[in-house]
């Protein structure tokens, strides 16, 4: 009996999404060609370095590297001949001037595969888009591609979490594939029969629900962040507590306790302009009363900013004018480098543009926070960050700052004042060493 050949898979696009899915499918035993039109960054990636954090990537990178599974090219026509199928994992970001978001590398992505499939394929779309998308690009791939109706277009949307990634691609909590080829269903089964085979659950839809899939999620994520900071508002206003507020909810089964942290709240290259993006398509689809509701949840979180910036400017005295403040992160969030979109960097850049002189320090992203706000100073450790400050601020929660020993940072401080962006921290031990602690709808 002869074995039944593996199939062979592409990745377009080897930012966040493309080089994780890319370094996952070849550690899980595929052959993988991934493709991006930068060539430094696939010279890099081609000697098994990532060019971004995330824990574990580096690791499965090199592996697959150096066992010869997992290779990179610009070359368009090498994809096209080589998988089976392809996986279009390319960026999604907010339009210039809109909500909307921009298909440019979506459709760019698809206008320069398609002239070279010459064969069978699946195209697996992985970039989270608005829907109605993938019928558009259906219509395209089959007047473009050689070979017509024979290169079959699913959806298949991405669930990572920065600083989980490599653990969603390989165990997903779920895997989505919206498709009505039966044949399509059956090499995407095929794709994904090790994570089936453990029981993780398999849904096939039509292409619409598929492409909601995602946006629906972050909605629902963003709409509870901002429903636990709207309370943290009122808790500062009537002087509650949100930190005890938000534990009481998360006993009732019915709510959790996830995404309910009272704090600075969301931002990276996903929940914000995803939310905005799914307003701006509500509108077009005829349907914005619909999700009139996350114009709210954005603002929310957007306020939870400038309410940082309050609360560090009255510890202050009023004025951040010749003072120095210290600020603990820079990453949207810990465990990652990414600063899309990042609530710790806009509070710096704001509190720095208000004439403090700010020193912000991250163990991951500092390289990426240099290049975006050159008009910050960059701190070597989290005590030089915090050197002769008159305020800490910390503004994403790395486990290094969580656990930071007040009475030692005490030490190199000018004045003994922090404020707790992330609730992470406890105020009774850091009143102990006679810190000043004020956080986020906290009394």
């Amino acid at each position: 009996m002869v074995e039944q050949q593996r199939l062979r898979l592409s990745v377009i696009g080897t930012g966040y999404l493309g080089a994780t899915h890319a370094a996952c499918m070849a550690e899980l035993g595929f052959e993988v060609l991934a493709l991006d039109v930068d060539p430094a960054k696939i010279a890099q990636l081609s000697k098994g370095t990532s060019p971004i954090f995330e824990p574990g990537l580096n690791d499965i990178l090199k592996r697959g590297v150096d066992s010869g599974r997992l290779r990179f090219t610009t070359d368009f026509a090498e994809v096209g001949a080589f998988a089976d199928v392809h996986f279009l994992c390319v960026g999604t970001p907010q339009q210039e001037g809109s909500n909307a978001a921009d298909l440019t590398q979506v459709n760019g992505a698809l206008d320069s595969l398609a002239p070279h499939l010459n064969r069978p394929c699946v195209i697996a779309g992985k970039s989270t888009v608005p829907v109605g998308t993938a019928a558009g690009l259906v219509e395209r791939l089959h007047a473009l591609a050689p070979v017509g109706a024979d290169a079959e277009l699913v959806w298949n949307p991405e669930f990572l979490r920065e600083g989980f990634a490599v653990g969603d691609t390989i165990s997903p909590n779920r895997i989505v594939v919206g498709t009505e080829s039966a044949h399509a269903e059956a090499v995407m089964r095929e794709v994904f029969a090790s994570q089936i085979a453990e029981g993780i659950p398999f849904l096939v839809t039509d292409l619409p629900t598929a492409e909601l899939v995602k946006v629906s999620a972050n909605a629902f994520l963003a709409t509870k962040i901002s429903f636990i900071n709207a309370m943290a508002e009122v808790c500062e206003t009537t002087h509650a507590d949100v930190h005890k507020l938000a534990e009481a909810l998360s006993y009732d089964d019915r709510i959790g306790g996830k995404f309910l942290g009272p704090g600075l709240g969301f931002g990276g290259g996903c929940l914000p302009k995803d939310i905005r993006a799914f307003m701006a398509r509500a509108d077009e689809l005829g349907v914005e009363p619909a999700l009139s509701f996350l114009r709210e949840v954005d603002a929310i979180n957007q306020r939870r900013r400038a309410r940082m910036v309050d609360l560090a400017r009255e510890l202050l005295g009023g004025s951040f004018e010749g003072r120095t403040v210290g600020v603990l992160g820079a990453a949207f969030k810990p465990n990652s480098d990414d600063i899309r979109d990042s609530p710790a960097l806009d509070v710096a850049a704001t509190i720095r543009a208000q004439g403090a002189r700010v020193l912000v320090y991250d163990p991951e992203a500092l390289d990426n926070a240099r290049a975006a706000h050159p008009q910050l100073e960059y701190a070597t450790s989290m005590f030089d960050a915090a050197h002769d400050a008159d305020a800490v601020l910390l503004l994403t929660e790395w486990s290094e700052f969580r656990e930071a020993d007040p009475g030692a940072l005490a030490k190199v401080v000018l004045h003994r004042n922090i404020v707790d962006g992330r609730n992470a921290l406890d105020p009774e031990e850091w009143r102990a060493h006679g810190w000043t602690y004020r956080a986020l709808g906290r009394p």
